[in-house]
C-alpha cells in the first residue's frame, strides 16, 4: 500500500485531493509489472481498470487497416493511462505497450466510480485532466495535418528537452520516433540531418543537444 501511496502522490492531480482519500485508492490498487514489448491494453477491446505508472516507459498506439502504427504519445513516470475509458464504459481507444521495464498500479473501475461518488473534488480534478487529455489530441490533429514533417519535429524537440538537451533513453530508436511523427524512418534521419547541417541541433548515440533554440521555434512554426 505505501509504493502505491507513493506512486498515486506523484500524480498531479491525485496529489491534488485529500490524503483519506488517496489511501483509500491505494489500498485497492494492484501492481503490475511489464517487461519491453508486453502490451498492457489492445485497441478495440474492454477494460475496467486505470493505470498509474510508478515507473518505466510505455506507448499508446493506434493501427491503420494495412498495418501502420502511429504513436500518439510516449507515457512515463507519474502519468496515467486509461481513465477516459474507464468513466465512460467504452472500448480501449489505442493499444498500451511498454517500451521498457514498467511498473504500474491497476484501479478498477468500481472503485474509481464508488470514490467519484463519495467525493465530487476528485470528479472535478480528472474532469479537467480529461479536458487536457482533448486539448492534447487537438494538437496531434493540427500538428498532422497543417505542419510539416521538420515543423513536428522540431516542436517534439523543443517539448521533450530538458534545458538544451533531449535524453534517449535506448527505446527511442528513429523508428519510434517515426511512428510517433507520422513518418518513415529515412524521411526522419533526413529530417535530423538536414537541422543538424544548418547548426540547429547535434545528434549524438545517447541524447540530441539544441544549438539554436530560436531557430527551432522558427521552424516549429510557434512564433506566431
Amino acid at each position: 500500500m505505501n509504493e502505491a501511496l507513493d506512486a498515486l502522490r506523484k500524480i498531479a492531480y491525485f496529489s491534488e485531493i485529500d490524503g483519506q482519500l488517496q489511501k483509500e485508492l491505494a489500498q485497492h490498487a494492484q501492481r503490475v509489472s511489464l517487461e519491453a514489448g508486453e502490451i498492457l491494453l489492445i485497441e478495440g477491446e474492454r477494460s475496467q481498470t486505470a493505470y498509474v505508472v510508478e515507473s518505466g516507459w510505455l506507448k499508446s498506439s493506434k493501427s491503420s487497416l494495412n498495418g501502420r502504427e502511429h504513436v500518439l504519445q510516449f507515457i512515463g513516470a507519474g502519468e496515467t493511462i486509461n481513465e477516459m475509458n474507464v468513466l465512460t464504459d467504452t472500448t480501449n481507444s489505442t493499444t498500451i505497450t511498454a517500451l521498457e521495464t514498467s511498473v504500474l498500479y491497476a484501479i478498477r473501475r468500481d472503485v474509481i466510480l464508488s470514490v467519484l461518488h463519495r467525493y465530487p473534488q476528485l470528479a472535478q480534478i480528472m474532469v479537467q485532466k480529461l479536458a487536457d487529455t482533448v486539448q492534447f489530441l487537438f494538437t496531434v490533429i493540427e500538428d498532422m495535418s497543417l505542419r510539416s514533417i521538420e515543423a513536428r519535429l522540431a516542436r517534439y524537440l523543443l517539448d521533450q528537452a530538458s534545458g538544451d538537451t533531449l535524453y534517449r533513453p535506448k527505446w527511442a530508436t528513429q523508428a519510434e520516433l517515426a511512428n510517433h511523427l507520422g513518418t518513415v524512418p529515412n524521411v526522419l534521419h533526413r529530417t535530423l540531418k538536414n537541422l543538424e547541417q544548418e547548426g540547429l541541433i547535434k545528434v549524438e548515440r545517447q541524447q540530441i543537444k539544441i544549438l539554436d533554440a530560436q531557430g527551432l521555434v522558427q521552424r516549429a512554426s510557434l512564433d506566431k
